[in-house]
């Protein structure tokens, strides 16, 4: 009966490759896999899971196909198991969506190496083919080629992709050097509470950028000729406002000059990359930089991200709340030393490799090895500051943390108006975190975990810290919707399975 089943859904899904004009190769392409797995899978010779059917009939855009894909993904966690072995970081997702932004600064080709397969890079991939950028994956779906047209056509835009990613944001930078005017939809992403684009605003008007908003949409009119005459100052030490003002200071003529400039790593990876480009910048991995940018860039170049600290985090914080022995490998340390100090302080056991280099030859890495520890909460509240102090996207696992520790924990998220609130969803799971107020949370351990069904928050990193409980409770938990988790990780529950956990997806039919 099985057999049967695999054979008609191979037949459907010839005939709609077929219809579209597809080859074998093609579709592969599309989906990251080789051609003879296509070819096995239409010959109804390999098992397929409703994941890959739903992402096949995107790929084939056939509704037939896509019937599977009914519903959202939701995750079933069998907990209480100790993980074990070693796990590779993957590469940043922050990273990787700027330099999808910053390709458009480039009218040759752009191969980008080990890009994080994830929700966040589908939607921007499907907003730059909207606008007639031509991207493959190629190598095995490993690495990402980008060319892009003569001209973009902006009315053609994917709106619903672009609603769906804050990181749209991160167009107006290089837009601004190829249209004297476009429109952008506002930018989503999680939801975490009101966050003003002003800070944005202030940097590129510098540069002749005007923006009005109306019904849902960013109207932007660009007054050429227009150059910083004295330093940009930012008024707020953020990533993305950083990012934008080096994507539009990349092809200015001339030099610009950044103060109050984020450090953090994404943005590094960008400063790397914009070198690669020709682009000079001065003060990388400080809070000033000098960019000396060329008004036109047309070089074929090939780039590899670095690695993800917050997923270093997550998979370091995984090893932590299920008492586990764990090697995390390809760890960029200089983003985590303040997390591991920290760490320390409150008693965790584990000791780090020498350091070597990622693949982009600036970004320092380690291998980290983790163990059960006996850890008392922290002296000092945990509160993220800008690099190099505490992440403000790990603050979120030192909730789980704090609850796996003796005594009490305060935990300050200043930044964002209702991300501290979901923190407390781990008291469906038998934590106890007392909410304060809207940015502070009071978290008390140890904690006995208990399974639970419950719906995934919607913002990333407290979605990830819920599962991660699921995986320290004993018995069969659910976490329901968990696309916001396929956002900022590639393969989560399939990666945490070879070390030992026990995560299905699934979906309601």
């Amino acid at each position: 009966m099985m057999d049967d089943y695999l054979v008609r859904i191979g037949k459907l899904i010839r005939d709609a490759r077929q219809h579209r004009g597809w080859t074998q190769t093609q579709l592969a392409e599309a989906l990251g896999t080789s051609q003879s797995a296509v070819n096995r899978i239409e010959r109804g010779n390999q098992n397929i899971s409703l994941e890959m059917i739903a992402r096949i009939g995107e790929a084939l855009d056939s509704e037939i196909v896509s019937l599977g894909y009914a519903g959202p993904m939701h995750l079933r966690v069998v907990g209480g198991r100790r993980l074990s072995g070693s796990i590779d970081v993957k590469t940043s997702k922050n990273a990787c969506v700027a330099l999808l932004c910053a390709s458009l600064l480039n009218k040759g080709r752009t191969t980008l190496r080990r890009v994080a397969r994830i929700e966040e890079v589908y939607r921007l991939l499907e907003v730059l083919n909207s606008i007639g950028v031509r991207t493959r994956w190629i190598n095995d779906g490993v690495d990402l080629e980008i060319v892009p047209p003569a001209a973009l056509d902006m009315d053609a835009i994917d709106a619903d992709a672009a609603r769906r990613t804050r990181s749209i944001i991160m167009f107006l930078g290089p837009l601004l050097h190829r249209l004297d005017h476009f429109k952008l939809p506002y930018a989503g992403g999680c939801d975490l509470g009101t966050r003003t684009i002003e800070p944005h605003m202030i940097a590129l008007r510098r540069f002749g950028l005007d923006i009005t908003a109306t019904e849902g949409l960013y109207h932007a009119e660009v007054e050429t000729g227009v150059s910083p005459g004295r330093p940009i100052v930012l008024t707020e030490r953020g990533d993305t406002v950083t990012e934008n003002a080096l994507l539009a200071a990349a092809r200015h003529d001339g030099a610009t000059v950044i103060r109050n400039a984020s450090s953090n790593y994404m943005v590094q990876d960008l400063c790397f990359f914009l070198e690669a480009l020709g682009v000079r910048v001065e003060g990388i991995g400080t809070t000033t930089l000098t960019v000396h940018g060329i008004p036109h860039i047309d070089v074929d170049v090939d780039y590899s991200p670095s690695e993800d600290p917050v997923e270093a985090m997550s998979l370091l914080a995984a090893a932590v709340v299920t008492e586990s022995e764990l090697t995390v490998k390809r760890v960029p340390i200089e983003f985590l030393e303040i997390e591991l100090a920290v760490l320390e302080e409150m008693g965790l056991d584990h000791d780090r490799s020498a350091e070597y280099s990622a693949d982009n030859g600036r970004t320092r890495l380690v291998d980290l090895t983790v163990r059960p520890s006996k850890l008392e909460a922290p002296i000092d509240k945990i509160h993220p500051m800008p690099f190099p102090g505490l992440n403000i996207d790990n603050v979120p696992f030192f909730a789980a943390i704090a609850a796996a520790a003796q005594g009490k924990t305060l935990i300050h998220d200043w930044v964002y108006d209702n991300r501290a609130i979901y923190l407390t969803d781990l008291n469906r799971l038998g934590g106890r975190l007392q909410l304060l107020d809207p940015h502070r949370v009071l978290v008390e351990g140890p904690t006995r975990w208990r399974a639970a069904e419950m719906m995934c928050p919607p913002a990333l990193r407290p979605a990830v810290v819920v599962l991660l409980a699921m995986m320290a409770a004993e018995g069969t938990s659910v976490l329901r919707n968990v696309y916001v988790i396929n956002r900022g990780y590639e393969e989560l529950a399939e990666r945490l399975n070879s070390v030992g956990a026990q995560i299905e997806t699934f979906r309601d039919i």
